[in-house]
């Protein structure tokens, strides 16, 4: 019995989600994304509940309570940040398309970490792309690594 409850302890105790050190900037769509995924982990801590072994309550509500966590202090420390004033230089919130010397066209926007996802064409503000773009203008060009990236349209 005693090695159960180990077991089971083990299985209830999951570390935090990491926290970035980095400003919590997020846009609009970004912080409802947010709120969303807060109200479903907190839903999906309240149907554990419903489960009457303490043992099984314990590690079902395990990962929705260490989501609860992370999201309401990244809803707490969200920032948002406005549209860019303009397609002149590359903000945050903006959507580049850039060359690579390779002859390969990527286009992404630029927005905060919980919104980023490369494969949907978005990139964190924070990614080493993101970093080198921002303050470009059309036509400029951006090193990265042994490779020059040229931005051919801010939108």
């Amino acid at each position: 019995m005693k090695e159960e409850s180990a077991e089971t302890a083990a299985e209830t105790l999951l570390p935090d989600r990491a926290i970035s050190p980095h400003p919590n900037l997020v846009t609009e769509a970004g912080l409802k994304a947010l709120e969303q995924q807060l109200q479903q982990a907190r839903e999906a801590y309240e149907a554990t509940n419903g489960i009457e072994d303490v043992n099984e309550r314990r590690r079902q509500a395990a990962i929705p309570l260490r989501d609860v966590r992370y999201l309401v202090e990244r809803v707490r420390t969200a920032e948002v940040m406005p549209a860019p004033a303009s397609a002149d230089v590359v903000a945050f919130g903006s959507t580049v398309t850039y060359s690579r010397e390779d002859g390969r066209v990527q286009k992404y926007r630029i927005v905060g970490e919980d919104e980023a996802d490369p494969k949907a064409g978005s990139i964190s503000y924070v990614s080493p792309v993101a970093r080198l773009l921002m303050g470009k203008s059309v036509g400029d060009l951006a090193t990265l690594g042994n490779e020059e990236l040229e931005i051919t349209a801010i939108e």
